[in-house]
C-alpha cells in the first residue's frame, strides 16, 4: 500500500513538473532510422521557447546542424542530421538556460516495417470507394460528442456532424470486400475542431491527430491493418494548400509569411489557367494560388521553407506511421507549383512505387495532364506526380449518356472526342476516373435517374482505363433529386449506418428493386473485374460511336475485353465486321453478366440503352 502511494506521488508530481515545462509540442512527435532523406526539423512550440538552447543527449548518429529562430518567440526550429546506419532508440531533446535543462522531450526514433520503401499502392487492377467517414456507419456512437470539441452531433442538420466513424467503417469491411472493392479513399479524417461544418474534414487543426469524433490514431491503424488483411488499400485524403481558422499554428503563427496575405482573408480566384497561361500577370496568378478558400481556411504559404518542410514531413510520416497504401491530393493546383514538385518529388524519393492522385477539376485535357510526372511542358515545369482525377472524362461521360444522339454533334461522341485528347497525358493509364465524388451530384441524379444510362456509365468507368472510383451509395442509386449541388444531401448518411434506421443499403432490407437491381449489378462487375488481366494492364482502343452504338476494347496478348453501349431505345443489331483488327481469329465472346456466347462475327443483337462487356475467346 504505501509503494502504492509513493507511486502515486511520483506521478502527480511527475505531471505537475510537465504542465510546468514550456515545451508544448514536438513535430513531428518521432521519426524512423533508415530513412532516404538524412535530414529532420523539429517544430518545438511552447511559452517563449526562443530564449533558450536546443540541445540532444548523447546519440551516435544524429547531431543538430542549425538551430532557426522566428519573429514568433514561442516557436524553435531545430535541424538534425541523421547518420547513415543510426540504430532505432530513444533520445532527449533538451531545452538549456545556461547548463540547466528546462525541458526535454524524449525523442524515438522507431523502426521501419520491412520493406517500407517499396511499399504496394493502388494501381489500375484496383476500385476505390470513396467514403465520407461523417455519413458512411455509426460504430462507436459514445464518440458522436467529445468534451472540450466545438461542435456537437445534429443529425437532423444536413450540414451538422452526424455520428459516422471509423469503427463504423470497420464494421462494415466485410461488406466493401464482398461488393468487390479493393481500395478504400477516406476523406480527410484529421481534427478538425471548429464551430460548425466540421464534418467534411477539410480544416484542418492538427496535422498529426486523427479527430476524435471518428475515433482515435490507434484505430486509424486498426482499420488500415483490418482492411489489409482483406487485401483492401487505404487511401489518406490529404490538403497542403489550407487549415483551419482555429488550428493552434494559424492562431499563433511562427511568421508574418506562414498564413498567405499575412494571415488576413483574401478569397482566391480560382482561376486555375492562370498557372499555364503564357501571358498571365503575377498579380492573377498570385490572387489564384494564395488567395484563400473561405475565410475560416487560411491559405498556407508554403515558399515558406520552414513549413515546406513540415508539410513534407508531415505526409511521410503519415504513410510510415500507419501503413497507408496512397493519397488523394486535395485542391492540387492551388498551392505553389515549385513547393508541389518538391513534395512529389520527396515521397517518391522516399517510397518509389508510392502512387497519389492530384484534384485539379476543370474538364480540360489540356490542363489536367500538366501536372503529371514525364508531361514535356512549354514552361519545363515538372513533377513526381503519378496520377491525376480525370474530371474531363467524368463531364464527358455525363454529356455523353444525356445528349440525344445526333450525328458526330452530341451524345456518345463527346465521350470518343475526350479520349482522342489523350495524348496530351504522359501516362493516361495512370488517371483515376469516377462517375462522381463527394463534390458534385451524384451519378444516377446526373443520369436523370434512369437506371440502364445510371449502369452503361458504370459498365464504362469499370472498363475504361485508369483505376476507378466510386462514391459510397452509389451502388444503391444514392441521389440528390431537387437538391442540385447541395452536399449536405449529396453526402447523405447510409441507410443501415445508423441504429434504427428502416433502411439497410448493407443488408438490402427495404431498398427498391432499382436498388437491389444496381447494387447486384456493381457487385457481378466488380468481382469480375479483380479477375481480368486485359482490364488491369491491358491497351485501350476505341471505335466511333455510330448509329448509337460506342465500342472499346481492352486487351493484352492473351486476353480482350469488348465493352459495347447501346443507347438506342430497342434492341439493335451491331455490326462486327468493322471490328475486325480485334475481332479477327476469334471465335466468340462470353458476356460477363449472363454467361451467354456471342459469336464474334456477323451481327450481335444487343439490349436497348444497356451496356455489354464481353469476354473474347
Amino acid at each position: 500500500m504505501q509503494r502504492l502511494t509513493i507511486l502515486a506521488l511520483l506521478t502527480i508530481w511527475s505531471a505537475a513538473l510537465f504542465a510546468q515545462s514550456p515545451l508544448q509540442r514536438v513535430e513531428p512527435p518521432n521519426w524512423w532510422a533508415g530513412m532516404h532523406n538524412p535530414e529532420l526539423e523539429l517544430l518545438l512550440y511552447g511559452d517563449n521557447l526562443a530564449q533558450y538552447k536546443a540541445a540532444l543527449s548523447d546519440y551516435k548518429g544524429v547531431k543538430i546542424t542549425s538551430t532557426v529562430r522566428v519573429q514568433n518567440p514561442n516557436y524553435l526550429f531545430v535541424n538534425l542530421e541523421l547518420a547513415e546506419g543510426v540504430e532505432p532508440g530513444i533520445f532527449q531533446v533538451q531545452l538549456l538556460d545556461g547548463k540547466d535543462v528546462v525541458a526535454s522531450y524524449d525523442y524515438e526514433l522507431r523502426e521501419r516495417e520491412p520493406g517500407s520503401a517499396l511499399r504496394e499502392s493502388f494501381t489500375p487492377a484496383d476500385v476505390m470507394y470513396l467514403i465520407t467517414p461523417d455519413r458512411f456507419a455509426n460504430g462507436n456512437p459514445d464518440n458522436d460528442a467529445v468534451a472540450g470539441m466545438m461542435e456537437k452531433p445534429d443529425r437532423d442538420f444536413k450540414g451538422g456532424r452526424h455520428g459516422g466513424d471509423i469503427q463504423g467503417i470497420i464494421d462494415q469491411l466485410d461488406y466493401i470486400d464482398d461488393m468487390g472493392f479493393t481500395a478504400i479513399w477516406l476523406n480527410p479524417v484529421l481534427e478538425n475542431d471548429m464551430p460548425d461544418y466540421s464534418y467534411h474534414g477539410y480544416a484542418a487543426t492538427d496535422f498529426y491527430k486523427v479527430d476524435q469524433r471518428f475515433g482515435s490514431n490507434e484505430e486509424y491503424l486498426d482499420l488500415i491493418q483490418r482492411a489489409k488483411d482483406k487485401d483492401i488499400k487505404i487511401i489518406m485524403d490529404m490538403i497542403l494548400n489550407h487549415c483551419g481558422s482555429e488550428h493552434w499554428f494559424v492562431k499563433d503563427m511562427p511568421t508574418d509569411d506562414w498564413i498567405n496575405f499575412g494571415g488576413e482573408y483574401v478569397n482566391t480566384s480560382h482561376r486555375r489557367n492562370t498557372v499555364q497561361d503564357i501571358h498571365a500577370s503575377e498579380y492573377d496568378k498570385r490572387m489564384f494560388s494564395d488567395g484563400w478558400f473561405v475565410e475560416t481556411m487560411p491559405d498556407m504559404n508554403q515558399r515558406n521553407p520552414l513549413l515546406a518542410t513540415y508539410l513534407i514531413q508531415n505526409t511521410i510520416w503519415w504513410i510510415e506511421y500507419s501503413g497507408l497504401s496512397g493519397i488523394r491530393m486535395d485542391t492540387y493546383p492551388y498551392p505553389d507549383k515549385d513547393f508541389m514538385t518538391e513534395w512529389t518529388c520527396a515521397l517518391r524519393a522516399e517510397y518509389p512505387n508510392f502512387n497519389t492522385v492530384g484534384e485539379e477539376w476543370v474538364t480540360n485535357p489540356a490542363i489536367v495532364s500538366y501536372w503529371q510526372e514525364g508531361k514535356d511542358n512549354h514552361d519545363d515545369y515538372t513533377s513526381c506526380l503519378p496520377s491525376l482525377m480525370d474530371f474531363p472524362i467524368q463531364f464527358a461521360l455525363t454529356q455523353g449518356l444525356v445528349q440525344e444522339e445526333k450525328q458526330y454533334g452530341s451524345g456518345l461522341i463527346e465521350l470518343y472526342k475526350m479520349l482522342t485528347q489523350d495524348f496530351l497525358y504522359a501516362d493516361p493509364y495512370s488517371l483515376v476516373t469516377f462517375p462522381d465524388n463527394h463534390d458534385m451530384d451524384r451519378f444516377y441524379t446526373q443520369v436523370n435517374e434512369d437506371l440502364d444510362l445510371f449502369k452503361m456509365g458504370v459498365a464504362y468507368i469499370l472498363t475504361l482505363r485508369g483505376t476507378p472510383q466510386l462514391y459510397y451509395g452509389t451502388e444503391i442509386l444514392m441521389d440528390n433529386e431537387g437538391y442540385p449541388g447541395d452536399h449536405g444531401i449529396i453526402r447523405t448518411d447510409f441507410p443501415g449506418g445508423w441504429a434504427g434506421d428502416e433502411v439497410n443499403g448493407f443488408t438490402g432490407k427495404g431498398l427498391t428493386e432499382d436498388q437491389k437491381e444496381a447494387k447486384a449489378y456493381i457487385k457481378k462487375l466488380l468481382n469480375w473485374r479483380k479477375t481480368s488481366e486485359a482490364i488491369h494492364h491491358g491497351k485501350l482502343m476505341q471505335f466511333v460511336p455510330d448509329g448509337g452504338f460506342y465500342v472499346t476494347f481492352r486487351y493484352t496478348d492473351t486476353s480482350k475485353v469488348m465493352t459495347i453501349l447501346n443507347k438506342n431505345e430497342e434492341a439493335t443489331p451491331l455490326q462486327l465486321d468493322r471490328f475486325a483488327e480485334m475481332l479477327g481469329g476469334t471465335k466468340q465472346g462470353k458476356d460477363i453478366m449472363t454467361g451467354k456466347a456471342y459469336k464474334t462475327s456477323g451481327t450481335i443483337n444487343v439490349p436497348g440503352k444497356s451496356a455489354m462487356i464481353l469476354e473474347i475467346e
